[in-house]
């Protein structure tokens, strides 16, 4: 009895709030806006490029490998509090272990092993993800701006004369990027505004239109501050960086429209830096283009700030 008179045991309320906190902890898990079909995915959307499954399995990895170390960290703490707590009728100190070979070996290596495996599969996707192709299908030059962005497809249109290789807006890109601009290519220019919305889906921000299965090379400059271009479902982004040009390339496998954002944070208007990608069918792609032009949207808007020619070639392909 305890001594308040009550036969009810101390531990009683301990096991109820446990109890409550599990079942809390169970209608957060479950109770999410995710389907079946989604939870695979682990929050990420539905990949809608071909390189974009590979991104998608380095995240599940990583899940996996933090699941597997929380659940054995969790087992021993959790071990640690029932099977060895302080007994009620012994006050002595229990045995203390000190200088155990075996298990310091043991939390200094697995630590190890576990972040050189994950470093092994980061390094070899990031190599495939960010190599070049010498010959793209096309090439789009992406101008990030406070607070928009335009969009510089390198094509050869029909009525856009000119030539991006000699583009005195393009001579920011290195050279080692324009060396693969298709020759004589006039191209046309989409530029938005914040206010600009797509005119199917209502969503904020220009639209870039893209061909599927097409590989698209995305040559990505700025002319202020540094931003980053993310196509949400893409699983890809990269950052653009006034006086250094990143690419990469990926090859859209389903039509749509989808939503992209600046991922880095670039002034008071960074959350209203909002784009939309189209993915198409080539002859509606080529259509587009043709629409551009005949909107006298013919040439380049200049896609950087200007550098020296020493300084925008100082990076070669091994860096």
């Amino acid at each position: 009895m305890s001594p308040n008179g009550s036969d009810r045991s101390p531990r009683r309320p301990m096991r109820r709030k446990l109890l409550q906190a599990l079942t809390a902890g169970l209608v957060l898990a479950t109770a999410t806006g995710c389907t079946y079909e989604d939870f695979p995915r682990l929050g990420m959307p539905t990949p809608t490029t071909e390189e974009a499954p590979r991104i998608l399995s380095l995240w599940q990895g990583s899940w996996a490998a933090a699941l597997a170390t929380g659940v054995l960290v969790w087992g021993l703490i959790l071990w640690s509090v029932f099977f060895h707590r302080r007994s009620r009728t012994k006050v002595e100190v229990p045995p203390q272990t000190r200088y155990n070979l075996p298990i310091e070996a043991l939390y200094t290596m697995v630590p190890l092993v576990i972040v050189s495996v994950l470093f092994y599969f980061t390094a070899r996707d990031e190599s495939d993800l960010m190599s070049l192709n010498k010959k793209p299908d096309l090439t789009v030059n992406v101008v990030g701006f406070q607070w928009s962005w335009c969009f510089n497809h390198i094509e050869d249109v029909p009525g856009s004369t000119g030539d991006a290789k000699t583009s005195k807006e393009l001579a920011g890109i290195p050279d080692r990027f324009i060396e693969d601009f298709p020759a004589n290519a006039g191209g046309v220019y989409d530029c938005g505004t914040p206010g600009t919305r797509n005119p199917q889906t209502n969503n904020p921000g220009p639209t870039l239109w893209l061909p599927k299965g097409k590989t698209v090379r995305f040559v990505l400059t700025s002319r202020d501050v540094i931003h980053s271009f993310w196509v949400v479902p893409f699983l890809m982004k990269q950052d653009v960086i006034p006086g250094h040009t990143n690419a990469f390339e990926v090859t859209p496998n389903k039509e749509g429209t989808f939503l992209g954002k600046c991922a880095e944070l670039c002034g008071v208007d960074h959350s209203r830096m909002l784009f939309n990608v189209k993915v198409v069918s080539p002859e509606r792609y080529e259509q587009h283009l043709q629409d551009l032009a005949k909107k006298g949207q013919t040439g380049y808007v200049p896609a950087g700030i200007a550098q020296t020619s020493h300084e925008k070639n100082r990076e070669t392909n091994n860096l």
